[in-house]
């Protein structure tokens, strides 16, 4: 069995999680971090989903090529049959090649054998007349009796002139067609000889090219083998990187919850002991907003620019709080008792910080937006009035102000528990 190599991000997300067992909020992961490595792993599961689905197209190219290959090996087992059948028929026409070379190889044998016995004819011919002595056509012709005696002798002497002459001439005939059949002979040894080496260049060719498809398929099939083995693998790591997905989103649930419980643990504390809020001094850059009375107060000083709800912002859109404009650098407090869960950039909010609260039993979260600087971190304890920002133009901002929420329950988006502030704050 494989045995799974934990990834860093999981052990990240596995000490986080065990450190929200712990309630210190200086040993607690902040929700920022937590949200950043959430962003992280996000990032991590787009890159594995492009390359997944680069492998998915690679190997759709390569079945794609192999289907290629396939149909030209068809193509060229269609050509190799052809050519087995050619080879039939040329070694069909080798075989009658060589009966007809068997056979005229019979008939010279035979000529040969005609032309030596006339030849010998000729020679008893030859011997025969000179065995009578020197003896001529003229003189059998003049040595007639009579002239009865001379046609005779006459036409006997035609008759030998003509068999002498015909003989020649056969024997002439002959040896010329005992040259054409030679001729013929080697014609046809030589178009059979043409004929194989031919054959056996083709079933060269086709060995080869075949060869080569089949090399290639293998090639293919090897490179498709590697990409799925990739692409398992990317499947593997994708699947991690979901389950990480969800232990970081359990993390942010239960951080926001742990800080849930401090609130109300330090509304409860506050409430057994008496003590109100107080605000905290300056930090600089104008007088702290008046402390109002109840639960919430204002948390900066300035002029209410936008409501909550729609606007017109270059365009229609909905406005999930609302915008107190004053100059970059006024003081920012908290608008109620609370600990800071979050305080980092966030989006187009800019510089963000966000406070949980706990008031009448109710969890509640108050986000400040577009600050230019804040002087807490997350797990800060604040008091309602306590400077913990300043204005500033950061994010999507066209000049420096506030931008002011209140949600009801721990922050998720700014959809989620959205409220109207000015039910909340006196202004």
């Amino acid at each position: 069995m494989k045995k799974k190599i934990m990834r860093p991000l999981q052990y990240t997300a596995l000490f986080l999680a065990s450190s929200l067992l712990i309630e210190s909020t200086g040993t607690a992961a902040t929700l920022d971090e937590l949200k950043q490595e959430q962003q992280q792993n996000e990032s991590q599961k787009g890159r594995l989903h492009t390359e997944i689905k680069d492998k998915e197209t690679k190997v759709n190219d390569i079945e794609a090529a192999q289907t290629k290959v396939y149909d030209q090996i068809k193509k060229l087992d269609d050509e190799i049959l052809s050519t087995n059948k050619k080879v039939e028929t040329v070694v069909a026409n080798i075989n009658e090649t060589n009966k007809e070379i068997t056979s005229l190889t019979n008939s010279i044998q035979v000529l040969s054998e005609k032309i030596a016995e006339r030849d010998e004819l000729l020679r008893e011919r030859a011997r025969a007349i000179q065995s009578s002595g020197s003896v001529s056509y003229l003189d059998v012709l003049l040595g007639a009796n009579s002239f009865v005696d001379f046609i005779d002798r006459f036409s006997a002497v035609n008759t030998l002139i003509d068999a002498d002459k015909e003989i020649m001439h056969e024997q002439q005939e002959d040896q010329k067609a005992l040259e054409e059949d030679k001729k013929s002979l080697e014609s046809k040894r030589k178009e059979l000889e043409d004929d194989k080496a031919s054959l056996e260049k083709l079933k060269a060719s086709l060995a080869s090219q075949k060869t080569q498809k089949n090399t290639l398929l293998d090639e293919l099939e090897a490179k498709q083998e590697q990409l799925r083995s990739e692409k398992v693998k990317l499947e593997e790591e994708y699947s991690e990187a979901l389950q990480l997905s969800k232990e970081l989103q359990q993390s942010i649930q239960a951080e926001q919850n742990r800080i849930a419980e401090l609130v109300k643990k330090q509304a409860a504390s506050s409430a057994a002991s008496g003590s109100g809020s107080s605000s905290a001094s300056s930090g600089g850059g104008g007088a702290l907003p008046q402390v109002s009375g109840g639960s919430w107060t204002k948390p900066t000083t300035g002029r209410l620019t936008s409501g909550y709800g729609w606007r017109d912002f270059g365009g229609s859109e909905y406005h999930y709080g609302i915008d107190i404009a004053n100059a970059s650098g006024t003081p920012v407090v908290a608008a109620a008792d609370g600990i800071v869960s979050y305080a980092a950039p966030l989006s187009t909010y800019g510089n963000a910080v966000i406070v949980t609260h706990s008031v009448g039993g109710q969890i509640y979260t108050s986000l400040y937006a577009h600050l230019s600087s804040y002087n807490v971190s997350v797990g800060t304890k604040v008091s309602k009035g306590m400077q913990i920002a300043k204005i500033g133009t950061t994010g999507r901002s066209t000049g420096p102000h506030l931008h002011f929420e209140i949600h009801a329950g721990t922050w998720v988006n700014q959809k989620t528990g959205n409220l109207n502030p000015l039910k909340f704050i006196p202004l």
